[in-house]
This record gives C-alpha cells, sequence and structure tokens, in this order.
C-alpha cells in the first residue's frame, strides 16, 4: 500500500484537476426522495452493482473472483484476504501475498476485554452488522489514529494509520459474530 497510495492519490488529483467541473447528471426532487436511486454521487471504483450483469468487485464478476482469486488448500471458495487485497490493491494477489495479509491479521487479531465483553453481552438476536459497528466503534479507543489525529497527523498521511487498523478489526470481529450468528461459540480472542 505504500507504493500503491501515493500513486493513487496522484492520479486522482491529476484527474480532478482536469475534469473538476465537468457536470455527471442531474438531480430531481423525486430522486432525492428516493434515496440516491440513479444519482451519481460518489465515486466507489472498489465494486460496482449492474441490474443485468450483478456485481463486479474492481471490474472482476463473481464467477472470475472464484477462479483467480487464491483458495485455501482443499477450499473450493476464494479466502477473505484475497478479497480484501483485491479490493484494496485493485490487482488479483499471489497466494504469498494472500498468505503474509492471513498472518498480518493473525499478528493483530486479539480483541480489547471491554470490547469482548460487548460482544458477549449483546442479545442474542441483535443483527451481526449492528454488532460489528458497534464493537469497530468501541475499538477506537485503542486506534493509533485516533492517537494521531489527536496529535495533529497530516491529512495525506490519515491511511497510513488507518488502513491496517480497520481491516484488523473488522476481520477480528467478524469471526466471533459469524459463529455467534451461527450458533456456534468459541473465545474472540483465539
Amino acid at each position: 500500500l505504500a507504493d500503491l497510495i501515493p500513486k493513487e492519490q496522484a492520479r486522482i488529483k491529476t484527474f480532478r484537476q482536469q475534469h473538476g467541473k465537468t457536470v455527471v447528471g442531474q438531480i430531481t426532487v423525486d430522486m432525492m426522495y428516493g434515496g440516491m436511486r440513479g444519482m451519481k454521487g460518489l465515486v466507489y471504483e472498489t465494486s460496482v452493482l449492474d441490474p443485468d450483469e450483478g456485481i463486479r468487485f474492481r471490474g472482476f464478476s463473481i464467477p472470475e473472483c472464484q477462479k483467480l482469486l487464491p483458495k485455501a488448500k482443499g477450499g473450493e471458495e476464494p479466502l477473505p484476504e484475497g478479497l480484501f487485497w483485491l479490493l484494496v490493491t485493485g490487482h488479483i494477489p499471489t497466494e504469498e501475498q494472500v498468505s503474509w495479509l492471513s498472518k498480518e491479521w493473525a499478528k493483530r487479531a486479539a480483541l480489547p476485554s471491554h470490547v469482548v465483553t460487548m460482544l458477549d453481552n449483546f442479545p442474542t438476536n441483535l443483527h451481526p452488522m449492528s454488532q460489528l459497528s458497534a464493537a469497530v466503534t468501541a475499538l477506537n479507543s485503542e486506534s493509533n489514529f485516533a492517537r494521531a489525529y489527536a496529535q495533529g497527523i497530516s491529512r495525506t498521511k490519515y491511511w497510513e494509520q488507518r488502513s491496517t487498523e480497520i481491516s484488523t478489526e473488522k476481520a477480528a470481529v467478524l469471526g466471533p459474530l459469524t459463529l455467534t450468528w451461527t450458533g456456534l461459540t468459541i473465545s474472540p480472542t483465539c
């Protein structure tokens, strides 16, 4: 990411300088009440949802991702780390890159006790997305990014602190949530 992000920032800066005043669409009152359906309001390059083709991740269809992304030995579906790598970098990762990312996430996966307690005390019928949202918010107490932000880190450096934290936090929280939601149990600190 240290190599890719500055290049991407430069590409976007140039694009905005060249096309910043370009009009991309018209917005009607009905569209505003309709929840942005059909409105071009945000650049989001990681995925596209086409009503006919379905979802594409960085230009790849789901069947293409299933074919191209690395799988666990004996597995039939791509590893989450591979899809994450594709979304973040725009490139299909090698098995070595996925293995490296998996080890990085594992090294940082321990949840603080207050987050584990919070997850353990949620009602069993609370939707996993609500649990994820609350848990990631509670993880702010441990955030290197929050500390750097409070100390006045440059806006251009935000990604350096936050990019690794958020992916690790979500991975650490999602495992226990998935197990809880499916009725299985395991310690979130495993």
